[in-house]
């Protein structure tokens, strides 16, 4: 017996999170995804996870490249975080006209995020209908003080001060 698909989707969205994207590519053909299945997984060695849809545009690219950022958005990234979410055509993910510069890994780092990790792909495993990758953290930063972009039943929302 299994759970109800839309009774799961609303307890699972009761977890408020932090959103993210995800961000990989070559020069010339970098693409970006919002994410909010992130978590970090252990700090010694350092590991991320990121879930990332099997129908998501961006995995092939992120499974070619065999490595990603993860961006953590501020409260005002709330636009930059609905543009990676919309499901159209490739095209949709590419970073045109985004702010971004390079990583030391070589992958874009979206400009005025609060902070990011940079990653190697170290793992990977069957999620249903995701795909979990666990990513080796080989640098971050932290960018920018300022609040974050929470996700909550289906809604995105600002921490109280």
């Amino acid at each position: 017996m299994s759970i109800d698909k839309t009774l799961f989707r609303l307890i699972a969205g009761s977890f408020a999170t932090g959103v993210t994207v995800v961000t990989t590519g070559r020069a010339g053909a970098y693409h970006g995804m919002t994410a909010s299945s992130f978590a970090s997984l252990s700090l010694d060695p350092s590991y991320v996870l990121v879930c990332i849809d099997r129908q998501a545009e961006t995995l092939p690219m992120l499974q070619d490249t065999g490595a990603f950022n993860v961006n953590i958005l501020t409260e005002e990234q709330e636009e930059l975080s609905r543009q990676f979410a919309i499901k159209q055509s490739p095209q949709a993910h590419g970073l045109e006209g985004v702010d971004y510069s390079l990583g030391k890994t070589g992958l874009p780092v979206l400009k005025g995020c609060l902070a990011y990790f940079e990653c190697r792909i170290a793992q990977q495993f069957d999620g249903g209908d995701h795909i979990i990758f666990v990513g080796e953290v080989l640098d971050g930063g932290l960018v920018v003080d300022a609040a974050p972009l929470a996700y909550y039943r289906g809604v995105y929302r600002r921490l109280a001060q």
